[in-house]
């Protein structure tokens, strides 16, 4: 399988993730069919991962292809200086059209599952996103999310904590079907030009639950 490029140069490679595969970490992750890419097209690189998405998601990534853009993605990462902002769909509605959620989160690695604990004791994270109400439709509702923080499973779990699950995390509560979350815009400075980047992609309008609204 070839990626979906969205943007390439010597630096950086932007692309799609789809749904079902690993950002890294596993066979036929995005790293290694990044890899293949190269290869088969004489290209001197090699992918470097600066950020992730869960396997279930699809949406928007960056990679770098050298050590030196690897670090500077990283340390704009690390500065709150890349904006990654998603759409989900959730069942139920929140109390308020729009608002910023914080929470003290734990990522147990054996079960792979992320929890709000109430106390900061080793491994806990802080985990802060903001949101606002695309749309609200068959007890369904549909959300424009940025991330302030990358905590594993944090949009998932942030919001069932709330009794808000995503459509589709039967992990945490959201049943059967699809994962509804979608990475889809990533902003960023070259790490090379310096120049304010942006690239986009939309869930598919005709699967559900993204055909209940218009974005």
């Amino acid at each position: 399988m070839t990626p979906e490029i969205l943007f390439e140069d010597s630096s950086v490679i932007v692309c799609f993730k789809p749904s079902g595969t690993q950002s890294q970490g596993g066979k036929n992750d995005m790293v290694a069919l990044l890899d293949t890419y190269f290869a088969e097209s004489g290209t001197d690189a090699k992918a470097y991962p600066v950020h992730r998405l869960d396997k279930e998601t699809a949406g928007v990534m960056v990679f770098a292809k050298n050590n030196s853009s690897a670090a500077k993605l990283s340390s704009q990462i690390a500065n709150n200086e890349m904006k990654k902002h998603y759409y989900a769909v959730i069942s139920g509605k929140p109390d308020e059209d729009s608002g910023v959620l914080k929470d003290l989160l734990f990522h147990d690695r054996q079960k792979n599952k992320t929890y709000t604990v109430k106390r900061s004791r080793k491994g806990v994270k802080e985990a802060s996103l903001e949101y606002k109400t695309v749309g609200y439709n068959d007890g369904f509702t549909m959300l424009d999310i940025l991330l302030h923080t990358g905590r594993t499973h944090q949009i998932r779990v942030q919001f069932a904590s709330r009794k808000l699950p995503i459509c589709g995390d039967g992990k945490y509560g959201g049943g059967n079907g699809k994962l509804a979350l979608f990475a889809y815009k990533l902003e960023f400075a070259h790490p090379i030009t310096k120049l304010p980047l942006c690239f986009t992609a939309k869930p598919d309008a005709k699967e559900f639950p993204w055909n209940k609204f218009e974005y």
